[in-house]
C-alpha cells in the first residue's frame, strides 16, 4: 500500500448546517463530533476550530448550556465562586464579562455561557435538538458511525464525549404515579413557567438540589413537605452581590487567581490547610472552624486539615462541630437530629452550600418527612401516600419535585447504544463497573475519548479548570496525530489496568472513598450490585495534570497509535479519495 496519502485538508463548516438536516441515509463526514454543548464542549470546540479541524458538535437541548441549560429549579446556583467559574482562554472575555453575584445563579451562568457561543461565533458548528442514540465502530473504516434519535446519521473519524457528569436524572420508580393528577417534575426537567406560589409542594430529596429548592420556596408555598432519605451535610454559602469595584479587583487579580485554583487539588479557591488538625489545641481548632463555617464558598470542606478528610478520628471531632451548628440553627431538637447525617462524617461526601436551608424547618409551613420511619408507598391523585408503624398517611399536594440526583458519571455514556471492537458494547464492557486508561479511553473503543466522564480529572475537579486541562491536553493530542498522519487510537489493556489500579490506590487514602455517594456508584435507581466503584479520581488537578503532561511528552505511550499506513485498504481509499475530490474527510 503506498503511503503517499494528500495531506488532510482543514476546514471548517462554513457552509452551515443544511447538510446535516433530513435522515436521508449516511450522513456527512467529520473530523472531530463532539457530543454536549456544555462547558467542556463550547471550548473543546473553539480549541479544535483554532486548529483548524473540520468539527461538530451535537447536542440534545435547543441550545448550549449543558447542565445550566436544563437545572432551572428554585435556588439553583453555584457553589463555587462565580470567577473561579469561568473559563481562562480569553483575555478579552474575561475583559468584558461581569459577574453580579458571588456565586451565580442559573440564569446568569446560562446566559454567560451563551455569550461564549455568540462571542467566538461558535453556532454555526452546532446542532442542537439532536440527541445521540448509537454509535459504532467500523474497523474497515477507522470511524465513528453515530446515529441521531431522529434517525440523521453522521461518521466522525473520532469521537469526544462531553456529555457531563450529571445529565441522566433518575425518578424514583414510585407505584400510582401515572394516577398523580398534580404537577411532577424532576429538578433536572423543571419548566420555567411553573410558580409555586400558595402551592401545597413535596421535596423528595435532601442532596445539593433538594437543600436548594427547599431554602429558595419555603416563605413562598402555603405548604412544604421536605421528604428526607438519607440527610446531607451543608454549610452556609454567604452569597451576596458583586459590586462595580470588587469586579475590577477581582479582574485585575485573574491571572492570579486561576494560578491558584489550577494548584488545589479541587480547582477551587479553597486549599487545604496543610497542618494537621492536632497541631491547634481544641479552642484553636474551634475557632479556626467557626471562622471557616461563616465565611463565603466552601471552605470548612475543602480549605480545611487535611487530616480532617484522610482520618476518622480528625474528622469526628469536625464533624461533631458541625452537627453543633445545626442544633443551633433548627428550633425543634428532633428535626435537627434528623438533619444531622448518622451514616458519614462531615465532608466524606459532597458537601452543599445553603442558604437558609435550615431555618426553613423552623417555619410552621414546612415540615420534614423521614422516609426511613415512613416510606413512600404510593401516590394517589392528589397526594403522596406514607407508610410506617402508625398507618399510612396521606399528604395533600400540588406539586411533587424531585430533587434526586443523577445516574452520575456514567449514566449519561449508558443513555447511549456505544458499540466498539468486535461488536463489543460499553454497557458490557463497565458492566463491573468503569475502567479506563488515564480517565481518557477505554480499551476496545478506538478514537473515542472521553473529555468528561469517570476516573479523570475533570470528574472532581472545579469544572472549568479540570475541563481546560481535558481539552488542552486533547488538542495536543489532535495535533499530534494530524500532523503523523495516525488514524487511530486505542488505549492500551495493560495502560488501562494500572491507571485503575492507580485509582483505587489514590481514592483509598480518603475517606469519601468508604461512603456511599455517587462518587462511588452508589446510584439511584441502578439495577445492580452495592459495591463500590472507582467513578472519579481524588488525586487532584494538579497530579493529573501532570500525569496528562507526561502521557503526551512521552509520545502517547499508553495508546497503540495507526497510521495510515497501517490501515485497511478501505480506510486509504476513502482518506485519498476525500483528499484530491477537495472536500473534508473524516
Amino acid at each position: 500500500m503506498s503511503t503517499e496519502l494528500p495531506p488532510l485538508p482543514r476546514v471548517t463548516l462554513e457552509g452551515g448546517l443544511e447538510e446535516f438536516g433530513t435522515p436521508t441515509g449516511p450522513g456527512p463526514m467529520v473530523e472531530y463530533l463532539i457530543i454536549g454543548a456544555g462547558v467542556c464542549g463550547i471550548y473543546q470546540l473553539y480549541r479544535l476550530r483554532e486548529l483548524g479541524l473540520r468539527t461538530l458538535v451535537v447536542d440534545a437541548n435547543s441550545d448550549v448550556g449543558g447542565t445550566w441549560f436544563k437545572n432551572r429549579y428554585p435556588g439553583c446556583r453555584f457553589d463555587s465562586e462565580s470567577y473561579t467559574y469561568q473559563y481562562s482562554f480569553s483575555p478579552e472575555l474575561l475583559a468584558e464579562w461581569d459577574w453580579k453575584e458571588r456565586f451565580a445563579p442559573q440564569p446568569e451562568t446560562l446566559s454567560y455561557l451563551q455569550h461564549v457561543a455568540d462571542r467566538f461565533d461558535l453556532r454555526p458548528q452546532m446542532l442542537f435538538d439532536a440527541r445521540v442514540s448509537s454509535m459504532t465502530w467500523d474497523e474497515a473504516r477507522w470511524q465513528w458511525r453515530v446515529v441521531l434519535a431522529d434517525g440523521r446519521e453522521i461518521t466522525a473519524r473520532f469521537v469526544l464525549g462531553a456529555m457531563g457528569l450529571l445529565s441522566q436524572p433518575t425518578t424514583p420508580r414510585l407505584p400510582g404515579a401515572e394516577r398523580f393528577k398534580g404537577v411532577a417534575v424532576h429538578t433536572f426537567d423543571y419548566p420555567e413557567d411553573l410558580d409555586l406560589t400558595g402551592k401545597r409542594v413535596a421535596v423528595v430529596g435532601t442532596g445539593a438540589s433538594g437543600v436548594q429548592v427547599v431554602a429558595d420556596v419555603a416563605d413562598k408555598v402555603e405548604q412544604l413537605y421536605v421528604l428526607q432519605r438519607d440527610a446531607n451535610w451543608c454549610t452556609p454559602l454567604a452569597n451576596g452581590p458583586i459590586d462595580k469595584e470588587e469586579m475590577e479587583e477581582l479582574r485585575s487579580r485573574y491571572d492570579e487567581i486561576f494560578e491558584w485554583c489550577s494548584q488545589t487539588p479541587a480547582g477551587f479557591i479553597h486549599r487545604p490547610d496543610r497542618r494537621r488538625s492536632t497541631e491547634l489545641t481544641r479552642e484553636e481548632r474551634l475557632a479556626h472552624w467557626e471562622k471557616l463555617y461563616w465565611a463565603p464558598g466552601g471552605g470548612l470542606y475543602l480549605g480545611n486539615f487535611r487530616d480532617c478528610v484522610m482520618e476518622e478520628e480528625a474528622n469526628a471531632e469536625l464533624t461533631e462541630f458541625v452537627a453543633g451548628k445545626i442544633r443551633e440553627r433548627v428550633k425543634d431538637p428532633e428535626v435537627a437530629e434528623l438533619l444531622i447525617p448518622k451514616d458519614h462524617g462531615f465532608g466524606t461526601k459532597r458537601v452543599a452550600g445553603e442558604s437558609g436551608f435550615y431555618e426553613a424547618f423552623n417555619r410552621d409551613n414546612v415540615e420534614l418527612v423521614d422516609l426511613m420511619t415512613t416510606p413512600i408507598t404510593e401516590l394517589t391523585e392528589d397526594a403522596v401516600r406514607l407508610g410506617g408503624p402508625e398507618g399510612p398517611r396521606d399528604l395533600e399536594v400540588d406539586v411533587v419535585i424531585y430533587a434526586t440526583g443523577f445516574d452520575a458519571v456514567t449514566g449519561a455514556f449508558d443513555r447511549i447504544d456505544i458499540t466498539g471492537v468486535d461488536g463489543r458494547s460499553l454497557r458490557e464492557h463497565w458492566a463491573e463497573g468503569p475502567t479506563t486508561t488515564i480517565g481518557v479511553q477505554t480499551v476496545g473503543f478506538p478514537n473515542f475519548y472521553i473529555l468528561v466522564g469517570p476516573q479523570s480529572g475533570s470528574a472532581s475537579a472545579n469544572f472549568p479548570r479540570g475541563i481546560e486541562d481535558a481539552v488542552n491536553w486533547m488538542c495536543d493530542v489532535a495535533r499530534f496525530t494530524s500532523e503523523r498522519g495516525i488514524g487511530r487510537v486505542e488505549a492500551r489493556p495493560e495502560a488501562e489496568k494500572e491507571w485503575v489500579e492507580h485509582v483505587w490506590e489514590v481514592n483509598s487514602r480518603m475517606l469519601m472513598s468508604r461512603t456511599k455517594s455517587w462518587f462511588n456508584g452508589h446510584n439511584i435507581n441502578l439495577d445492580r450490585d452495592d459495591s463500590p466503584r472507582a467513578m472519579v479520581y481524588l488525586g487532584g488537578g494538579p497530579l493529573y495534570r501532570r500525569r496528562l503532561t507526561a502521557e503526551f511528552e512521552a509520545g502517547l505511550p499508553s495508546f497503540v497509535l495507526s497510521t495510515y499506513d497501517e490501515a485497511p485498504e478501505t480506510v486509504a481509499r476513502t482518506v485519498t479519495e476525500a483528499c484530491l475530490a477537495g472536500r473534508p474527510t473524516a
